[in-house]
């Protein structure tokens, strides 16, 4: 049967007005449309033609992304996000390394924001405590030496049963 036009017409207009009200990533993008009822060839054709106009650019969404949670979130964290969004590897490294150049990230300090949430400084904690904010802070992507690093540098320890 092919595309009809009023298809092709129909999945370019709802593609615009996606991208209108927010920046999508390609697979995004194409999901959206497709959860829309949209054919394969509707949602390639829309999909290029947003393209040839430049609103479709998954290096300019990554960019974007990065740079709002840079202050706020791990690399690893962002990077992982990136992935669920449909951004490939060398896309959103390529967006971290530009980003990072101008905003020169400092995790440490990111890392110590996130642990004052949990719990202040001198804290002993038990066992059961200790394992919860490690894993809390494992789970936003910081490594086990920086957040051991950072426990010590403040004085978070695990109070000790013998």
């Amino acid at each position: 049967m092919g595309l009809t036009r009023e298809e092709q017409q129909a999945a370019r207009r709802k593609a615009f007005l996606l991208l209108e009200h927010m920046d999508h990533t390609e697979k995004g993008l194409s999901d959206r449309l497709r959860q829309a009822g949209f054919s394969a060839e509707a949602t390639e054709d829309a999909m290029n033609y947003v393209r040839s106009y430049g609103y479709l650019n998954d290096h300019r969404y990554a960019m974007n992304y990065i740079s709002f949670r840079m202050g706020t979130k791990s690399r690893q964290k962002i990077l992982q996000e990136l992935s669920g969004k449909g951004i490939d590897r060398e896309t959103a490294l390529a967006a971290w390394e530009e980003a990072a150049e101008i905003e020169e990230p400092d995790e440490l300090a990111i890392l110590r924001v996130a642990v004052e949430k949990k719990c202040q400084p001198d804290t002993v904690l038990d066992e059961k405590g200790m394992r919860r904010l490690q894993g809390f802070l494992q789970r936003r992507g910081f490594s086990y030496g920086d957040i051991s690093h950072v426990l010590e540098e403040m004085n978070i320890t695990c109070e000790r049963n013998f």
